[in-house]
């Protein structure tokens, strides 16, 4: 764990103000351009396109092709207004201890 090293009156020091890089929800450029570069391989990797290379990898791979769906489905669920997630619904039933 580290600490916030104390000023001489015992208050923490006031964070530094920030003066470069990025302005807050830029995206980063390399991780756009390796993105599109991704995209690009996958769609050239079948006949069919990304759709048939997809295709193939579900059926070949399927744990690679399951890891995917389980990061990509959740973000489609959530950002579709249209069909949005129903809240959880919990059921409570009591139940009678054992031996009465």
């Amino acid at each position: 764990m580290t600490t916030t090293p104390a000023n001489i009156d015992g208050k923490a020091p006031q964070k530094r103000q920030k003066v470069a890089g990025r302005v807050k929800g830029t995206p980063n450029k390399v991780t756009a351009t390796l993105k599109e570069a991704i995209l690009l391989a996958a769609a050239g990797a079948h006949k069919d396109g990304m759709t048939g290379y997809l295709t193939d990898q579900a059926k070949n791979n399927p744990a690679a092709f399951m890891t995917l769906l389980g990061k990509v489905l959740p973000t489609t669920l959530a950002n579709d207004p249209t069909n949005p997630m129903p809240a959880p619904q919990f059921i409570v039933q009591p139940v009678a201890p054992k031996g009465e």
